[in-house]
């Protein structure tokens, strides 16, 4: 398993399918702990992920790995965390349709090779790209659907939005985010304890 996302890193960082390829500084495969228990699929890399070519690293990032620890999860032990596009596109844009097109295959091949049971689809840009017809995340957030090799996936916020949107009331992005990850973190013991049987 380890070796072949290390081939696919190693493919993805000389990757030239779209011009992104060109203007990135590095390419942002992964981080967090290989495994089929728990993936996180975020949107694209920003300005930091490009620098250090991780996913996650800047206060976005940071957010995250606040989240995860509010219910003693971690990406150094308990979570994959990659992104839709290994590339970051200028000036933060969403992507285009033939960037995500581009950049699939390495998406599909993490996900073939780990085999989540659980992914947590982070953001707009994750979202469309497995439940195309759903429109606004906030209609879909902290429910489970059907994805690939049986897993099941979850929308969540993305900590970016979090950030601009910090009040933590009843019914906000924060306090429906504290929500979905307990959810996540139910479902995750669950799994962990019928592989210890």
């Amino acid at each position: 398993m380890l070796g072949k996302l290390e081939q696919l890193r190693q493919e993805c960082a000389v990757c030239q399918k779209c011009p992104l390829g060109q203007t990135r500084t590095n390419s942002v495969f992964s981080d967090g702990k290989p495994n089929s228990n728990l993936m996180l699929i975020g949107e694209a890399p920003g300005f930091n992920e490009d620098m250090q070519g991780k996913p996650f690293v800047g206060r976005a990032g940071q957010l995250l790995d606040k989240i995860f620890e509010s219910v003693g999860l971690s990406r150094e032990k308990d979570v994959y965390i990659c992104n839709t596009l290994k590339c970051r596109p200028p000036d933060n844009r969403d992507p285009l349709p033939s960037e995500k097109e581009a950049c699939r295959a390495y998406l599909d091949a993490q996900i073939a090779i780990l085999k989540p049971r659980l992914i947590l689809l982070c953001g707009k840009v994750a979202l469309t790209s497995f439940l195309p017809d759903v429109k606004g995340i906030s209609k879909v957030r902290g429910q489970w659907f059907d994805g690939p090799y049986g897993s099941k996936m979850m929308p969540i916020f993305h900590p970016s939005y979090l950030l601009r949107n910090p009040i933590a009331r009843p019914g906000s992005p924060k306090a429906l985010m504290w929500d979905d990850i307990r959810e996540i973190k139910r479902a995750y013991d669950e799994l962990v304890l019928k592989g210890n049987e």
